[in-house]
């Protein structure tokens, strides 16, 4: 890991994600890009093109001065830091940012959201995790350290999340931590006998790794539904961090059926790293 991204928008819970970038960074040697996108909306339309450029450099200085004192972090000395500022808002960009500079994470921090505001709305930070073809940490709190020792791997043994779940397999190899892979059997259709489970789990390692040596870290629990099936087990062995491959729904299609890595990002108060298949 050498590349951290850090969307920034100067809350404390965007700066409990810098710092959590300025662990992993000084632990690995990393560099950390931090990401300002300016909301532009204030600047109508309707004014002269003159008047919008005024207000546009205005914005931009202003933001520049608020970043720099923003990064001026007794945590984030020693620690090689650079800012971007971007001119609008547009999640997708956060991706782009990423490509661009080839980096191997983004860290975000949340609050999470309920009720109305998260079905018609949801969070910045989930639009951050549709868009993003690389790994996305999510921080809900203050981190102490990075020191993460038992992961849960969230996994449906489907063909198609074979290639997220090896560079996710990837981006974890850095935490020397227990991996503990983990199937919700549901009580619907979709319900798995034993048997069934375990056949799923023997065909995806092979197809996966071409061994089933991790067979042996492999769970399975029955719940109402994924997100209370990740989160009981989560309390029974006592995890610090959950990882979970995502569709990354868009559009209407988010809104009639949801993610389950939104769900836990907005619910569970662990951090979450999520990948988009």
């Amino acid at each position: 890991m050498k590349k951290i991204i850090v969307p920034i928008d100067f809350s404390k819970h965007s700066e409990f994600a810098l710092k959590t970038a300025a662990l992993l960074a000084k632990k690995h040697s990393a560099k950390v890009y931090a990401l300002h996108m300016l909301d532009m909306q204030e600047i109508s339309l309707t004014e002269s093109e003159s008047n919008q450029q005024e207000k546009a450099l205005f914005y931009l200085k202003l933001a520049e001065k608020k970043f720099k004192d923003f990064l001026k972090k007794e945590y984030l000395e020693n620690t090689p830091i650079v800012p971007i500022i971007k001119h609008f808002k547009v999640f997708s960009e956060v991706n782009a940012v990423a490509e661009e500079v080839n980096a191997d994470l983004i860290i975000m921090g949340s609050h999470g959201v309920s009720g109305l505001k998260e079905f018609f709305v949801g969070s910045n930070t989930e639009k951050v995790v549709r868009y993003s073809n690389i790994p996305v940490l999510v921080i809900k709190n203050e981190m102490i350290n990075t020191d993460f020792s038992d992961v849960i791997i969230a996994t449906d043994f489907s063909e198609e999340s074979i290639p997220a779940f090896k560079k996710l397999l990837n981006t974890l190899d850095f935490l020397n931590a227990q991996k503990h892979l983990l199937y919700v059997n549901l009580p619907n259709e979709k319900f798995k006998t034993t048997s069934e489970m375990e056949k799923m789990a023997i065909d995806f390692l092979m197809e996966a790794e071409g061994n089933v040596d991790r067979l042996i870290n492999v769970n399975y629990v029955c719940e109402k539904s994924i997100e209370k099936g990740i989160l009981s087990f989560s309390n029974l062995i006592g995890a610090d961090l959950i990882s979970v491959i995502t569709h990354g729904k868009k559009g209407l299609s988010h809104i009639f059926s949801g993610s389950i890595a939104e769900d836990l990002t907005n619910h569970s108060s662990l951090p979450i790293i999520t990948l988009k298949i």
